[in-house]
């Protein structure tokens, strides 16, 4: 019996060992703040900006990284998906704020805004596009332009395309990536497609699961506990390499310097509370090639082709039927869920050659 006990408390003190160790560890990668851009000489860059800050939109504290190596640029907002995606940056980065001042939002109830008294009836359609406009306008204000670029990934396409339809004024264009149209049949085409692949595979114990919850009009629990598991291990998910959300997505979010330890945790309570989107039920009742067949400023599509987290197939359905003065679709074959991470290059070169010209010419069909 001593014995045990002797071993039981020598295994308490290894575990605790290790606890303060990852604590310690986590805490010195959580300086949160955000590292300035340095010229040849080490000096900080003249004109540019690393700044993570907090302003009250729609009444509530929501925060922002602003990135750019000259303030001068055009202004991008990006609306992130179900969860912030900034600290991605550090593994794939983008080089937007090369060209624009980039603004990585992150909504109310989400990341570095997130709070736990945010009641839930705010969290609606309604007042994520007014604060959408509110933080426009805070921006154009700020860095003196008459109008800036909006761009959405994933879940934040649901909205910003909207929002971009009711306020077409404040923008020269709006950029989708993995642009969300009808996205509960772009659910039940991605449950029929890593279905087949595991039968194809005879992975008969993943058959067997997805089998058990099966995507019709509906969405079971117990396939959304599967599917960022099967999308990523399938090569459809977040990116096209990216097999593993612990390693792919948590890893990177505690190790990201520009948050505080109190801010990584928040990220995932946050996440945590929202499930895969804050607005998935309206998203998933919503086909926004009917709620938005036309916007009056240019449209821009990009998609990975091997994307099924968003269908790539459907995207390209709705791009075709949208109207829009000027509209291109752009094709990124060596990506899933993320070209602005994947291919960053060709994303540099359509957005320096057409959107930020008013063109199409890199478009798949000009």
């Amino acid at each position: 019996m001593k014995e045990l006990i002797k071993t039981l408390k020598y295994m308490f003190v290894i575990l605790f060992g290790i606890l303060l160790i990852m604590t310690v560890t986590l805490l010195l990668f959580s300086p949160g703040k955000p590292v300035p851009f340095k010229d040849k000489n080490g000096t900080t860059l003249k004109g540019s900006i690393s700044e993570k800050i907090f302003i009250t939109i729609g009444g509530v504290r929501q925060g922002m990284f602003i990135k750019s190596k000259n303030q001068e640029n055009p202004v991008l907002l990006y609306l992130h998906g179900g969860i912030p995606d900034y600290f991605l940056t550090q593994k794939y980065p983008t080089g937007l704020e090369d060209y624009f001042t980039v603004v990585w939002w992150e909504q109310r109830g989400s990341g570095l805004s997130y709070n736990s008294s945010i009641p839930a009836d705010p969290m609606n359609l309604v007042q994520i596009i007014t604060d959408t406009k509110e933080l426009t306008n805070y921006l154009r204000t700020r860095f003196g332009k008459e109008k800036i670029y909006l761009m959405g990934r994933s879940g934040g396409t649901f909205f910003g395309i909207q929002a971009a339809a009711r306020t077409p004024e404040l923008y020269f264009a709006y950029i989708g990536v993995g642009q969300m149209s009808d996205h509960l049949k772009s659910e039940r085409l991605a449950y029929e497609y890593m279905l087949e692949k595991y039968r194809v595979a005879g992975n008969r114990k993943m058959v067997r699961k997805l089998e058990a919850v099966p995507v019709t009009d509906v969405i079971p629990d117990g396939y959304l506990k599967l599917r960022d598991q099967t999308m990523h291990s399938l090569g459809i998910g977040t990116t096209r390499n990216m097999n593993s959300i612990i390693t792919g997505i948590f890893f990177p979010s505690i190790t990201c310097r520009d948050y505080t330890f109190t801010e990584k945790i928040n990220l995932w309570r946050a996440k945590a509370k929202a499930g895969v989107h804050p607005l998935w039920d309206t998203i998933l009742a919503t086909n926004l090639a009917k709620q938005v067949p036309e916007l009056k400023i240019p449209v821009y599509f990009f998609h990975g082709i091997y994307d099924y987290t968003v269908s790539y197939d459907l995207a390209k359905d709705y791009f075709n039927k949208i109207k829009a003065p000027v509209k291109g679709f752009y094709t990124f074959e060596n990506s899933a869920h993320s070209p602005i991470f994947e291919e960053r290059e060709k994303v540099a070169k359509i957005l320096l050659t057409d959107v930020m010209t008013g063109n199409h010419t890199l478009a798949d069909n000009k």
